[in-house]
C-alpha cells in the first residue's frame, strides 16, 4: 500500500494530507480541494523559477572560480572584480531611493526595540519557552548566571545564597536607577512602593530612608494589581515595561524593606519559531511535527509535559498579564512574544509532497502554503492579522521577489488579503549583501525586517571565494574589516529605505549560552548600532539583553547614523587569503582540530538523533550553540584549506578520527549516543568527514544536502 495519496495532480504524504484535512483546515473557510489545487497551482507557477535561480547561482560560481583561479585574491585586482560582477549580472545597478512602503505591522515590529529569540519550532517545549519569554524574571537571571561571580561568598550553592541574593536586589536596583530612576534617592533606598487613589486616579508614592518621592519621570508609571503586600506595580521606558513584584510573604520579598519580591522585566518582544537552520525535518512525519507545533502556537493550544526535579509538568502559552492603569481604565500587556517563523530557504526539495512525475517539490514552496495556512488560526499572536515569514539564504534581488511572488499565490489561494504575508529578509549570503537596497526594493511593501546573520554570511564568503587561496583561520576572519562593513552596510541601507519607525532592524546570534557576562559586555554593541533587535539563545538571554534596549535609545542612535556614508563595495569584498606558509604545523593542526570537533560534535547529533540546534562542547569544552550555520563556517574552512593544499585527505581523515574520541567522551552522559569512534564507517561520522572532503562541491557551501541525505539513511535502518 502507497504511503501517498493523489491530491489535484500531486502526490501528497499519507501523514502529511491527514494533518492538513484533519487539523489544520478544520474552522476555516479554505476547502481540501482549494488548498491542494492551489498547492499545485503554485508548484507548477514557481517551481521552474525556482530551479533556474538555483542554476543561476551554479553559473555565477563557475564563473567567480574561473576569475579567481586566473587573477588570484580580490586584492590583486580590486576594481577589476566589482567591473567582473557587474559584467556577469552578480551586481546590478541599484535602484533609485525610495522607502518602504509595507502597512500593518504590529508595534513589536515598528515601533518597539528588544531582543529576538530563535527556536526550534519542532520541540515544543523550546517553542512554548520562547514563546513566553516576553517576559522575564531579572532576578532569576542575574542569581543564575555568571553576570554576578561564582567564587567564594557568592558562590550558587544548592540552596539559596543569601549573598549572592543580596547582590542580585543590588544588580536590580542598579537597573531601575538607570532605567526608571526616582526624583530623588536610590531605588537601593526604597523601604514601600505605595499606590495611592485620589478623584478615581492613582499614582505612585515611593518611600525612601531619605524621605517620600515618586519618579522623576511620573508617566513611566503605567499600571497596578494587587495591594501593599502582594501586587505588582508596571513602569514603563523605550517603549518597554518592568514590573517590580511585591511579595512581602515571599522569602526574598520578606528580606527586603519594600517586600521587592522580583523585578520582571519585559524581553523576547519577537521570536523566530523556526523550521529551517535549527531544525531537522528531513520528511513528511518530521516536518508535520513542525507545523503541528506552529498551528498550536498559533491557535494556542500547543502543550508539552516532561519531568523536571522529579515532578511531572505541563507548559502552555502564557495568558496575557491584566492591570489597572493610573486612570482607572483596564491596561492589558501581551503575554506572549510576537511570533514569527522561519520557513527554508529555495534551495531543498521534500518528497512529503511529488509532482505527478514523482520528484519532489521545493520545501520552501510547501512551508509557505503550510505555515501561512497555519497561521489563519492565529488566536495568540498578532494584533493587526499579519503573518511574519523569515525567509532565509536568499541570492540577490530576483530570489526575494520569487519569495514575495510565492507569498502572493499562496495569499490569493487562502483567500489572503494582499500582502498579508511579510516578509523578513536574512542579510546572509554574499549577493544579498552586496545588492542590499535593490532586495529591499523587490519586497518594499511587504518587508518587515532585514537581520544580518553573520554565520552563514562567513559561510557564504569563504564558499564564493574558495578558489582564492587559504582563508584565514575562523577567530581571525571574525576580526576582519569586511565584517565590520557588512554590518554597516546593512544598518545604513536600511535607514536610507526608510526602515527606522516602520521595520526591524536586526543583528545575529550570541552563540555561547553560559557565558552571559560577556554577552552583557558585548551586546550592547548592537543597539548602539541602529539595531531595533538582536539574536539571543535563551529566555535567560532575552531577560538580559532587555537591558540593553533600556540603556540605549535605538530611534536616537538611528537617526545619528542617518546619513553615515555606506561603506563601498571594495570595503565589503575585502576578505583576505592566508600568507602562504604564514603558519606553523602545530597552528595548521589546532584549527584543523578545532573545526573537526565542532563539525562532529554537531553533525553526530543532528544524524543520529534528529536534533537540529545543538549546545556543543568545543575543543576547550565551552558551550556553543551550534546550527547548521556554524557548521557550515567550520565544514568550509576544511574544504578550503583541503583546496589549497594546508591539510591533505589523509590529515583530515585522521584529525576526525582523533577528534571523534573526544566528541564521544563529551556526549558519554547521553543514553541516546552512540560512539564514533567504535565504527567510523558509521553513518553520522561520514557524513560530518563528508561535509569536510566534499564542501567545496557542495551548492553555495550549504549542509543540508548531506545530512538530509544521512539522516534519513538512519531512519531507514531504524524503521526494517
Amino acid at each position: 500500500m502507497s504511503d501517498y495519496v493523489t491530491k489535484s495532480d500531486l502526490q501528497v504524504h499519507q501523514l502529511l494530507v491527514d494533518f492538513v484535512e484533519k487539523e489544520a483546515l478544520p474552522g476555516l473557510s479554505v476547502t481540501a480541494d482549494q488548498f491542494w489545487s492551489g498547492v499545485s497551482g503554485i508548484v507548477a507557477q514557481h517551481g521552474p523559477t525556482n530551479a533556474a535561480l538555483l542554476r543561476k547561482r551554479d553559473d555565477l560560481q563557475a564563473k567567480i572560480d574561473d576569475w579567481h583561479r586566473k587573477y588570484g585574491p580580490v586584492a590583486n585586482n580590486p576594481q577589476g572584480y566589482e567591473f567582473f560582477l557587474k559584467d556577469i549580472g552578480y551586481l546590478i545597478p541599484e535602484p533609485a531611493d525610495f522607502a518602504i512602503e509595507t502597512e500593518g505591522l504590529d508595534p513589536e515590529i515598528s515601533s518597539l526595540c528588544g531582543p529576538q529569540l530563535v527556536v526550534p519550532v519542532s520541540n515544543a517545549r523550546y517553542a512554548l519557552n520562547a514563546a513566553n519569554a516576553r517576559w522575564g524574571s531579572l532576578y532569576d537571571a542575574l542569581y543564575g548566571t555568571d553576570v554576578i561571580a561564582r567564587e567564594g561568598d557568592l558562590a550558587p550553592t544548592g540552596g539559596y545564597n543569601a549573598k549572592r541574593g543580596q547582590v542580585v536586589v543590588e544588580k536590580a536596583a542598579e537597573f531601575l536607577d538607570a532605567a526608571v530612576p526616582l526624583a530623588g534617592g536610590s531605588h537601593k533606598q526604597v523601604t514601600a512602593y505605595r499606590i495611592e487613589k485620589q478623584d478615581g486616579a492613582a499614582s505612585l508614592l515611593i518611600e525612601t530612608s531619605a524621605g517620600v518621592t515618586g519618579l522623576r519621570d511620573p508617566s513611566g508609571f503605567v499600571g497596578y494589581s494587587g495591594n501593599a503586600d502582594k501586587g505588582e506595580i508596571v513602569l514603563r521606558h523605550h517603549g518597554l515595561h518592568v514590573v517590580l513584584v511585591i511579595d512581602r510573604a515571599n522569602v526574598i520579598g520578606a528580606a527586603h524593606p519594600a517586600g521587592l519580591a522580583d523585578v520582571v522585566v519585559e524581553a523576547a518582544l519577537t521570536t523566530i519559531q523556526d523550521c529551517e537552520d535549527s531544525v531537522a525535518a528531513v520528511d513528511a512525519a518530521d516536518k508535520v511535527v513542525v507545523y503541528r507545533n506552529w498551528l498550536g502556537l498559533m491557535d494556542g493550544t500547543l502543550e508539552d509535559s516532561f519531568e523536571k526535579n522529579g515532578r511531572m509538568m505541563t507548559r502552555q502559552l502564557n495568558a496575557d498579564r491584566t492591570y489597572t492603569a493610573p486612570d482607572g481604565q483596564e491596561l492589558t500587556l501581551k503575554g506572549r512574544s510576537l511570533l514569527l517563523v522561519r520557513n527554508v530557504g529555495h534551495l531543498m526539495t521534500t518528497d512529503a509532497i511529488k509532482t505527478a512525475d514523482g520528484k519532489p517539490i521545493g520545501e520552501g514552496i510547501m512551508d509557505a502554503a503550510l505555515t501561512a495556512l497555519c497561521a489563519m488560526h492565529d488566536k495568540t499572536s498578532s494584533r493587526t492579522g499579519a503573518i511574519y515569514v523569515v525567509k532565509p539564504k536568499m541570492h540577490g534581488p530576483d530570489e526575494v521577489a520569487l519569495a514575495c511572488a510565492i507569498f502572493a499565490s499562496v495569499e490569493q489561494m487562502l483567500e489572503l488579503a494582499p500582502r498579508t504575508i511579510k516578509i523578513g529578509i536574512m542579510d546572509e549570503e554574499r549577493r544579498t549583501s552586496a545588492n542590499l537596497k535593490a532586495c529591499i526594493h523587490a519586497a518594499r511593501d511587504r518587508v518587515f525586517f532585514i537581520n544580518t546573520g553573520f554565520l552563514d554570511r562567513t559561510g557564504d564568503e569563504i564558499h564564493t571565494s574558495m578558489e582564492a587561496g587559504p582563508v584565514l583561520r575562523k577567530d581571525e576572519i571574525k576580526a576582519e574589516p569586511w565584517l565590520q562593513a557588512y554590518e554597516d552596510r546593512n544598518v545604513l541601507i536600511g535607514l536610507a529605505c526608510g526602515f527606522s519607525g516602520k521595520a526591524q532592524i536586526g543583528k545575529g546570534m550570541w552563540a555561547r549560552p553560559d557565558d552571559m557576562a560577556a554577552m552583557m559586555s558585548a551586546k550592547s554593541a548592537h543597539p548602539r548600532a541602529g539595531a531595533n533587535t538582536a539574536w539571543v539563545p535563551s529566555p535567560t538571554a532575552a531577560t538580559l539583553h532587555a537591558l540593553h534596549y533600556h540603556e540605549v535609545d535605538v530611534f536616537a542612535e538611528q537617526e545619528r547614523r542617518r546619513g553615515e556614508p555606506v561603506p563601498p563595495l571594495s570595503a565589503l569584498f575585502s576578505m583576505p587569503i592566508q600568507v602562504p606558509f604564514s603558519l606553523s604545523r602545530e597552528e595548521i593542526t589546532r584549527e584543523l582540530e578545532n573545526n573537526a570537533q565542532g563539525i562532529l560534535g554537531y553533525v553526530v547529533r543532528w544524524v543520529q538523533q534528529g536534533v537540529g540546534c545543538s549546545k556543543v562542547p568545543d575543543i576547550n569544552d565551552v558551550g556553543l550553540m551550534e546550527d547548521r550555520a556554524t557548521c557550515r563556517i567550520s565544514s568550509q574552512a576544511v574544504a578550503n584549506w583541503l583546496r589549497h593544499g594546508l591539510v591533505s585527505r589523509d590529515e583530515i581523515s585522521s584529525t576526525f578520527e582523533r577528534m571523534a574520541v573526544v566528541v564521544d567522551q563529551q556526549n558519554a552522559g547521553d543514553p541516546l549516543y552512540r560512539p564514533m569512534a567504535e565504527n567510523f564507517q558509521s553513518v553520522a561520522f561520514q557524513a560530518a568527514l563528508d561535509l569536510a572532503l566534499h564542501g567545496a562541491d557542495q551548492p553555495s557551501g550549504y549542509t543540508e544536502p548531506v545530512l538530509h541525505a544521512r539522516r534519513r539513511q538512519v531512519k531507514a535502518r531504524a524503521q526494517k
